[in-house]
């Protein structure tokens, strides 16, 4: 079956370049960005502005390819790629909670940004932490990956 999405608007950020940015939203605490969201769908940001935190998800524009075993950033050993949040995926979907600073017309000021400048945003959903996991979460082969996320930096290993 095949599937087609519409880009709803462009993520920017300071990011130019894969090799060098953070790998998740902890390491980037403070980097600031922005979503510009299409006019055709600023309506819809409605009421957004009441979150203090969204989920973007968006498409990796320079992903191609993925193997079903990969190498994770925070790891040294193979691991099946669907156990990582390795960029190259069958389908190239990326997840990000960023902080929502403001809403100006169709801009979206955002925080904690580890997005590449110049991806193309597919939706926004506000993060509720009532809505995720109940009772106790398990992190597979992650032994703490707090820790672990906030001070590494992609390598290009994903290119």
């Amino acid at each position: 079956m095949k599937i087609e999405y519409e880009s709803i608007g462009i993520i920017h950020s300071p990011f130019t370049e894969l090799e060098g940015m953070p790998i998740q939203p902890s390491g980037a605490v403070g980097v600031k960005g922005t979503a510009h969201v299409f006019e055709d769908f600023r309506a819809g940001l409605a009421d957004l502005d009441g979150f203090s935190h969204i989920i973007l998800l968006y498409h990796f524009h320079r992903s191609r390819g993925f193997n079903h075993l990969v190498v994770p950033f925070m790891d040294s050993e193979p691991r099946g790629l669907f156990a990582t949040r390795a960029p190259r995926r069958p389908n190239p979907i990326g997840l990000s909670v960023v902080r929502l600073e403001r809403i100006e017309g169709g801009i979206l000021h955002i925080e904690n940004v580890d997005i590449l400048d110049g991806t193309p945003l597919l939706d926004i959903k506000p993060f509720v932490p009532e809505f995720g996991a109940d009772g106790e979460v398990r992190t597979g082969w992650l032994k703490n990956p707090g820790e672990t996320s906030s001070n590494r930096k992609s390598d290009g290993r994903f290119k």
